[in-house]
């Protein structure tokens, strides 16, 4: 039978329950402000008001004895630097009672004391000081002495009793805060104990009405669910407690009869999906063996036609020596394109072989120097930097996981690359250098040459691509598709940086070590050291690689590119040849 949907909602419930609580709590909390602010009056009272007044209702007291000690003193002596202390004493005492009076707002029974204090003190100077001070300077310390009397010592008497009179009413007054303080704080502990019942009341009431009006109609649902899940689609679901929850059963209810009217369905296309899923799995598996037997064709025709191809080259090179200027020029010509094209054949079909084989032979990776594939590269690109004068420098660069032959053939593809495109009438300079980017190093290779317009900067990275004739510089227009592929092949891109005032800069990147790119981040966080950008750290961030200094070698010194990073080079590695 289907609950009747009605009475209060949980919403309403939980609201009006709040809703009580909430003025409950703010009801003490304005109890427990004003409590506090009177608190605060009260040990105000006692801190700023009454307390000070004690103490300098005796500092009243010693200037005042102060005062007759002086008088006595003069009295005697004669001397007019007895006086001192009197007329101190009296300074004093216009001082504290200047004072005291600037506190005796809130005490009229404490400034009715005053006066009397000040009334007393001041008839004592008339009567005795005064007179004693006055017979003492014109008629010797025996008339003055004479004037100190059993009736001015009274008189002091009664002025000192005064203030002890001062002082209890003050003692009296503190102690009356103090009470107050006490009692104010007793209350406000009582409304804090209170508020926390509230508080407690309120958080069983609500955990007992969650539990019944909420967990346990969730439980009871849940188990139904769960009927379903295990695959009786047929069992009704219904619930009780608040109407939401019950419109809560009523849909979950709903969604089941949708479940099983679409169940046929499901399993139809799950069926479907599953085909399509072995289809695409075949393909793959197509797709694979496709790109397999493609790099097994291109290996083997490369290497396959190696021989024919050097059997060609070598008779047309036999016949240009042996009948050369015996034949005319057409024939000599003749001869001459076919050793050409025979020659330029080898070299696409071996730079076709070296393409094939990067990533399908591999040596495995290891920790590998840049600095000394540097000196490698430097070694193998001697010849052609005499021939064009080039400079070839690099700054420190880091120790990264890879192939070091495939690294040198990378870096040294690019530094021919510079040299062979250069511009006419001006020496090549080639410069290597590196820098940290989250977790990889960005590593670049600046020129001088004739630049890379931005509509070509990513056709020339296309095997067999070439942006001039063979004639203007020669090549086979693969050595940068083979810069790409290296690259691709230890987890980094390349690209032409276009934004260079001059030349070319080719930039590509490989992961960083784990320990560099910690160290990076120990200095970032270091607040007295700043983070390692480049390699080496040989530079700051608003250096340049131009301002480190270089170790250099020419015509004139021993070539050091290829000495070991351990050589005591802090700066540039700087090759010069020319």
């Amino acid at each position: 039978m289907k609950p009747v949907v009605g009475g209060w909602s949980l919403r309403r419930r939980v609201i009006t329950l709040l809703t009580v609580v909430g003025f409950l709590l703010i009801g003490l909390a304005g109890a427990e402000a004003a409590m506090a602010a009177r608190n605060r009056t009260q040990i105000d009272a006692v801190l700023n008001q009454t307390g000070p007044l004690r103490v300098q209702s005796q500092e009243l007291l010693n200037a005042l004895l102060d005062q007759e000690t002086a008088v006595r003193g003069y009295a005697v002596s004669g001397k007019p630097a007895d006086l001192g202390p009197y007329r101190d004493g009296l300074a004093q005492e216009q001082s504290v009672v200047a004072s005291m009076r600037s506190l005796l707002h809130d005490y009229p029974q404490i400034g009715q004391e005053m006066r009397i204090v000040e009334e007393r003190a001041t008839q004592w100077r008339q009567s005795v000081a005064e007179p004693v001070i006055t017979t003492t300077e014109r008629s010797g310390t025996r008339a003055g002495q004479a004037l100190i009397t059993d009736q001015a010592r009274q008189q002091f008497d009664q002025l000192r009793a005064a203030v002890n009179d001062l002082q209890a009413e003050i003692l009296s007054a503190r102690e009356q805060a103090a009470d107050n303080v006490r009692t104010s704080s007793n209350v406000l502990v009582v409304l804090l104990i209170v508020a926390a019942l509230v508080v407690v009341v309120a958080g069983a009431v609500l955990l007992l009405s969650l539990d019944r009006m909420v967990i346990r109609p969730l439980t009871g649902l849940a188990t139904q669910v769960r009927e379903v899940a295990e695959g009786d689609y047929q069992h009704r679901i219904a619930t009780v407690g608040p109407p939401e929850f019950i419109q809560l059963g009523d849909d979950v209810d709903a969604m089941r009869q949708k479940i099983a009217a679409d169940l046929a369905e499901v399993r139809g296309a799950r069926e479907r999906i599953e085909w399509v899923n072995s289809q695409l799995q075949k393909q793959a598996e197509e797709l694979t063996r496709s790109n397999r037997d493609l790099e097994q064709f291109a290996y083997v025709a490369s290497h396959d036609l190696q021989e024919p191809l050097r059997k060609v080259a070598s008779f047309c090179q036999l016949l240009q020596r042996r009948y050369a200027g015996q034949l005319d020029e057409r024939a000599d010509q003749y001869i001459a394109f076919a050793v050409d094209g025979a020659q330029r054949m080898q070299r696409l079909i071996n730079d076709l072989l070296a393409f094939s084989r990067i990533g399908r032979l591999t040596t495995g990776f290891v920790e590998v120097d840049l600095n000394k594939v540097m000196g490698d590269v430097a070694g193998q690109t001697e010849a052609a930097r005499q021939y064009a004068d080039a400079e070839l420098t690099w700054t420190e660069l880091p120790v990264i996981s890879g192939e070091e032959p495939l690294l040198t053939n990378l870096l040294a593809n690019l530094v021919s690359n510079s040299i062979k495109f250069r511009r006419a009438d001006v020496p090549p300079r080639v410069h290597i250098s590196a820098r940290l980017v989250g977790t990889e190093w960005e590593i670049s290779c600046e020129d001088n040459g004739i630049g890379i317009e931005p509509e070509f900067a990513d056709k020339i990275f296309v095997i067999f691509q070439r942006l001039h004739s063979k004639d203007a510089y020669p090549g086979t227009g693969i050595g940068l598709a083979i810069v790409k592929k290296i690259v691709e092949y230890h987890g980094g891109r390349v690209w032409v940086d276009t934004d260079v005032a001059e030349g070319t800069a080719i930039r590509f990147t490989l992961p960083a070590l784990p320990a560099d790119v910690e160290a990076a981040a120990a200095a970032v966080d270091s607040p007295d050291q700043p983070a390692a950008l480049t390699a080496g750290d040989t530079t700051s961030p608003n250096e340049t690689p131009a301002a480190l200094p270089e170790q250099s070698g020419g015509s004139d010194r021993p070539d050091r590119a290829d000495e070991p990073s351990g050589s005591g080079r802090t700066g540039d590695m700087r090759e010069t040849v020319g």
